[in-house]
């Protein structure tokens, strides 16, 4: 059995096609991964109002970000196993129409229950559509333009992590939850279009071995970016899925007040981006750990200084440049660790990362039920510290343990 994936080499390219098709079959990937994204995690806004439309508590709103990521990490291999003698084309389209009906069920829900439905629907379709559209710059332009097209597709994670949520939680504060879903909708249903007239026909071409994951997991490298992964993750999503609470219970801002912090948030994430993007390749260690840093100082220092407006502002600054950098240095890490099976690196990559998003909300949602907004901040701080310590102990056994200089080019 083997897991197929997008991603061909650019001999696969078609010369028929024009450069101007081909660009647009590029940007309609791109924006079926921001729609994606964005339908991922907007109950982060949104999650007091729709807890409050069904009279559950805000931990058991946050499951809502709980079970896309557990089912995107199960989806991840085996649905593209599944569907591994089918057209990409066909699937990415497929995976995009499941993303319209869960937006539309969730809008049209009686019932929370109904609410968790559609996220399940959500998650499947993060492990189906991720996996294939990630590696598809090399089938859709010509070979001198596959990275420029690849840096197009993968922008989409920042901007569908840093705009989603503040742009639909805008729209909910002033029309409802259901109507920023509805849109979500609507985009998901202008994207399967754009998919089905602008992708061409994409047999698949390359396959990677399910045996190839297990052989990853047995690296030390790659155990070792799955426990960045999962820490610095872990820390982020176990605080930044209630950062609506504890912005309205500590720092006691309004709902339209809420929505301007998370845009400068967004604004923020946008610029850690691009700076974690800019350095990334040559220092993975540097830019992972600066962000682990940044995170944990903001969201350690945010029960002192958030409960004043300015304070609250210029932390979440601050764990925006941070997160932004956050998920481009955790693939980094992932290829650096098997640079021959980039395709297999891409799944356990998206494997791990929505499960750990998943176990940050329900870690969160439980500490948050229990306690306080302010006691899920400082745990939080306390993993992304974990993880600094992880990874001063590695750079000490790198720098003082035997054959250091080989294990250094080897394993990181």
């Amino acid at each position: 059995m083997s897991i197929t994936t997008a991603a061909a080499p650019n001999s696969q390219y078609a010369p028929s096609r024009v450069p101007l098709m081909g660009w647009l079959a590029v940007v309609s990937v791109m924006m079926g991964i921001f729609a994606i994204v964005t339908t991922e995690i907007l109950p982060i806004g949104l999650l007091t109002s729709i807890g409050s439309d069904f009279t559950v508590s805000d931990g058991m709103a946050g499951l809502m970000m709980t079970m896309p990521g557990f089912l995107a990490a199960a989806a991840a291999p085996l649905v593209t196993a599944a569907t591994a003698r089918f057209d990409r084309r066909l699937m990415l389209c497929v995976f995009m129409l499941l993303l319209v009906l869960a937006n539309f069920l969730a809008t049209a829900a009686p019932d929370y229950w109904l609410v968790l439905v559609s996220r399940i629907m959500v998650g499947i379709t993060i492990g189906g559509f991720w996996p294939i559209g990630a590696g598809l710059a090399g089938r859709l332009v010509p070979p001198a333009f596959v990275g420029r097209a690849t840096a197009v597709i993968f922008s989409a994670v920042p901007l569908g992590s840093v705009l989603g949520v503040p742009v639909g939680t805008l729209i909910g504060h002033f029309a409802g939850w259901r109507t920023a879903l509805n849109v979500m909708g609507v985009l998901a249903a202008g994207v399967l279009v754009m998919l089905f007239v602008f992708v061409p026909s994409l047999p698949p071409v390359q396959s990677t071995r399910l045996s190839v994951l297990g052989s990853m997991l047995r690296s030390a490298g790659t155990r070792f970016a799955l426990l960045l992964t999962f820490l610095m993750v872990m820390a982020h999503f176990a605080t930044y899925t209630y950062v609506t609470p504890f912005l309205e219970q500590v720092t006691h801002v309004s709902g339209g007040l809420i929505t301007t912090f998370l845009l400068l948030y967004g604004a923020a994430g946008i610029l850690g981006n691009f700076l974690g993007g800019a350095w990334v390749a040559r220092y993975p260690r540097s830019v992972f750990g600066l962000a682990a840093g940044l995170i944990a100082a903001s969201t350690l220092l945010l029960p002192v200084l958030g409960r004043w407006n300015a304070g609250a502002v210029v932390l979440l600054i601050v764990w925006g440049i941070a997160y932004g950098a956050v998920p481009v240095a955790s693939q980094t890490w992932f290829s650096k660790a098997a640079p021959h099976t980039p395709e297999a690196a891409s799944v356990l990559f998206t494997a791990s990362f929505q499960a750990t998003i998943s176990a940050g909300a329900l870690t969160g949602g439980v500490i948050l039920d229990r306690t306080s907004p302010s006691t899920v901040m400082l745990l939080g701080g306390c993993t992304a510290v974990l993880m600094l310590l992880v990874m001063g102990a590695r750079s000490v056994e790198r720098l003082t343990g035997p054959h250091s200089a080989e294990r250094s080019r080897t394993r990181e």
